[in-house]
């Protein structure tokens, strides 16, 4: 029997929790209900709490509360995915309860356990049962109702590790999309393995590296190779060689003259360079091209009102910059950079994040200060966010997260930094990107975030990409290896054909009142391939717009925008 809990165990308890979650993370990912290949939440979770145990090794001590506290420092700044920062919370909430207690007893134990699900309950905004939340929720109310009777440690946590268990099973009865599948929370298994760990070392017991809670077919489980495209451009190969961005306040007395339509001022500037971009409302143009003369394009966007935000760059420049920066990471060279605590702040200064050079260069088009690599592959941890934000030195920072599973890291960001940040929750590429087009840097910093935050339901989103395993969701029966057509976040088409199932895909997404459809196109899409969908369009839909830009995204073969 034991009574208590001092530091040292406390620091080996979320060691081997965590080490056995890493153990299982290709069990809790291939629970993701959806077939797609990024389902990353054992992946999430298992970076987030080797965030956590990395302070923790820095920290063992026999202080109890001082060992809680630093593991809930790691996982605050290592969250990534909404189920790393719930996890952040559980433990953060963990933290606060055993505050000033250097040793735990196991009511001490049992009300942690609760302050942290009171504690993660709070951080979001909308919880749903069936979740970690409810396998959090009922193993704790189960921990608080034998810590009443029991003053063992382990009898405790060996109640609360049971409780978890059976709450886990009974998830598909509250999330009807797992009855539907067939499989349990994912999120709550990855805490069911934890909690194996934490008994395992008050037990004084090793688990083996398959639990025998696991009760998934290995025929389900997908390795995913993660493409890191390289690009072996040499500086001299570059055709246009200035990054131009401009922005024009169009002024009544000079549209008078030259009447400005976009799609003709679109077609003229195209014959001056590539990756263009010409947007507008009523009162501001934006354009974004890559030039060889950026003086023509200054001169022609000129015409329609006053320069305002011109912004070039020497690309050629910037490549050997960036390889000067690829041999000094590798030992080969070295760089003298001014810190940003001697630069003027910018007034504002706009995060985002994006996978793919093409659609990261979208956004730093339109104006995103930092662009962080991630997204559907892997999720930005909140620590992350936190140095873009800092890089980006502004009075005031927008976070866009363009991903639905970044958008706690990106508030839990928000909040840790000093500067004035608010977070647009945008949750796909298509979102973020209409965002980016409403900003208008004459306004204040609620007054952008109000109207960045009406723009999100103004387009519509799909992407297409291909599926993992077999199963059958949303009364569509799915193959493994199939292509699948996603509107928002519900499976329209799929099957073994690409352009049959984009194409089904744009005849859900399009409508009578729908003017624009982008495509950006991925690393894994022929140019062929994306000419016959643009024909498609332009036969079936006659009055829709068609924007293409390559994006090179991982994974998913194309991302659609419709507005």
């Amino acid at each position: 029997m034991a009574k208590q809990i001092e530091g040292t165990k406390l620091a080996y308890m979320y060691i081997e929790g965590a080490a056995n979650l890493s153990r299982h993370v290709k069990v809790v990912d291939a629970l993701n209900v959806f077939p797609v290949p990024d389902g990353d939440t054992g992946t999430n979770m298992n970076l987030s709490i080797t965030s956590g145990v990395k302070e923790v090794k820095q920290n063992i001590q026999n202080d109890s509360s001082k060992v809680a506290a630093a593991f809930a420092k790691g996982l605050l700044m290592g969250a990534r995915g909404n189920s790393g920062v719930i996890l952040s919370q559980l433990f953060r909430g963990f933290s606060k309860q055993v505050e000033g207690k250097a040793e735990i007893t196991a009511n001490d134990l049992a009300e942690a356990f609760e302050r942290g699900v009171e504690t993660a309950y709070k951080a979001v905004m909308k919880p749903v049962e069936g979740t970690i939340l409810t396998v959090a929720k009922d193993a704790a109310k189960h921990a608080v109702k034998t810590a009443k009777k029991h003053d063992d440690v382990v009898y405790v946590m060996e109640e609360t590790l049971n409780e978890a268990k059976a709450s886990l099973k009974r998830t598909p009865d509250l999330l009807p999309v797992l009855k539907e599948v067939g499989v349990v929370d994912s999120g709550g298994q990855g805490l069911v393995y934890i909690y194996e760990g934490f008994l395992a070392v008050l037990k004084g017991e090793e688990l083996s590296e398959v639990s025998t809670a696991e009760e998934i077919s290995m025929d389900n489980l997908v390795k995913i190779e993660h493409h890191n495209a390289q690009s072996h451009m040499a500086t001299e190969d570059i055709e246009f060689g200035f990054c131009t961005e401009v922005m024009v306040r169009i002024q009544a007395e000079k549209t008078r003259k030259n009447p400005f339509v976009e799609t003709e001022f679109r077609e003229e500037l195209s014959e001056l360079g590539d990756s263009l971009l010409v947007v507008s409302d009523d009162d501001l143009i934006k354009v974004h091209i890559h030039a060889e003369q950026p003086g023509e394009v200054l001169t022609k966007a000129q015409r329609y009102g006053e320069l305002i935000n011109i912004k070039i760059e020497n690309m050629r420049e910037q490549h050997t910059h960036l390889l000067d920066e690829t041999k000094e990471a590798y030992g080969q060279g070295s760089s003298a950079d001014l810190p940003n605590k001697e630069k003027e702040k910018s007034e504002f200064g706009i995060v985002t994040v994006a996978m793919g050079d093409g659609i990261a260069n979208l956004f730093k088009g339109l104006g995103a200060g930092v662009v962080i690599e991630g997204g559907q592959t892997m999720n930005p941890s909140t620590e992350d966010i936190v140095n873009a934000i800092e890089e980006v030195h502004a009075e005031k920072v927008i976070i866009l997260p363009n991903n639905g599973n970044i958008i706690m890291a990106a508030e839990q960001a928000a909040k840790v930094v000093g500067e004035k940040a608010v977070v647009v929750p945008s949750k796909t590429v298509p979102q973020g990107l209409a965002a980016l087009l409403s900003f208008n840097p004459t306004q204040g910093l609620e007054v952008n975030a109000g109207m960045m935050k009406d723009a999100l339901s103004t387009v519509k989103s799909g992407q297409v990409t291909f599926a993992v395993r077999d199963t059958n969701i949303d009364g569509v029966d799915i193959k493994k290896d199939d292509f699948m057509g996603i509107a928002e976040k519900k499976i329209v088409s799929s099957g073994p054909d690409i352009l049959e199932v984009t194409n089904q895909l744009f005849k859900q997404m399009i409508d009578d009142e729908s003017e624009i459809v982008t495509i950006l196109q991925g690393e894994d899409a022929s140019d062929e391939q994306t000419s016959t969908l643009v024909q498609f369009i332009e036969e079936e839909f006659p009055d829709v717009e068609v924007d293409v830009h390559l994006g090179n995204q991982p994974l998913y073969s194309y991302i659609i925008s419709v507005e």
